[in-house]
């Protein structure tokens, strides 16, 4: 089977600054390997052959250094973005997408089993699942809940809220494609909102395992020093 996979690589990297000041964002190394060759390597241990990595910032760096994908034996090709195009606005742009594939961040550091989330979307014909994670969020105040006559009916001190956060990770059925607008930004957030309107909405997954999100530089320090201790497959 011919596994392909997206890898969402054309965002300018703003909130990791300085980091990104001379580089894009995949290429800002954890220890001495670029965040995209670890997902690349991954993905291609995995049994993932074909990946499309879609460009717009700073995309000549990224295709020097991925090239056609043969020193990780898998093959590697471009889509380029002549504008912003958000996160699902590309993919209107790849024209040989099988029925099913993979979509993920290009800054996202995990231990997930891609290939059984591969499997696992296929087998139960979803049109869209997303590996989501559990979050915990302190909140740092006394929370009140008052009725109708501003009379106190509820208080919690400094209460832990839960929250299932998608991991940037996706599978997506090629029907997706029938609701994304051509050449438009549209994100994950509009796809989502229009999967429900149109009946039927995305399944949601829940892993537990090493998930991190390179987006601002306390990530990227965490995830160096999580790479030291071994924590991040590669």
């Amino acid at each position: 089977m011919n596994k392909r996979a997206i890898l969402l690589a054309g965002g300018k990297g703003t909130r990791l600054k300085p980091y990104t000041i001379n580089m894009p964002k995949p290429l800002v190394p954890i220890g001495e390997t670029p965040i995209i060759e670890i997902i690349i390597r991954q993905l291609a241990q995995h049994g993932f052959t074909h990946i499309t990595i879609t460009l717009n910032h700073l995309a000549d760096m990224i295709k020097e250094f991925c090239g056609d994908g043969s020193k990780w034996n898998i093959l590697i090709d471009y889509s380029l973005e002549d504008k912003p195009l958000s996160t699902m606005g590309p993919l209107k742009l790849i024209d040989d997408l099988p029925d099913n594939f993979l979509v993920m961040n290009g800054d996202v550091l995990t231990d997930l089993d891609f290939a059984g989330f591969y499997d696992s979307h296929i087998q139960t014909q979803n049109i869209f699942t997303i590996s989501s994670y559990l979050r915990d969020h302190k909140v740092d105040y006394g929370v009140l809940e008052s009725n109708a006559d501003d009379k106190l009916i509820s208080f919690s001190e400094k209460p832990v809220l839960h929250y299932k956060v998608s991991m940037g990770v996706y599978m997506l059925n090629k029907k997706c494609l029938d609701v994304i607008p051509y050449d438009t930004f549209y994100g994950f957030d509009h796809l989502m909102l229009d999967l429900m309107k149109q009946k039927t909405p995305a399944i949601v997954r829940v892993f537990d395992g090493y998930w991190l999100d390179i987006g601002r530089p306390e990530d990227y320090e965490k995830a160096c020093v999580d790479f030291e201790a071994g924590k991040i497959p590669v």
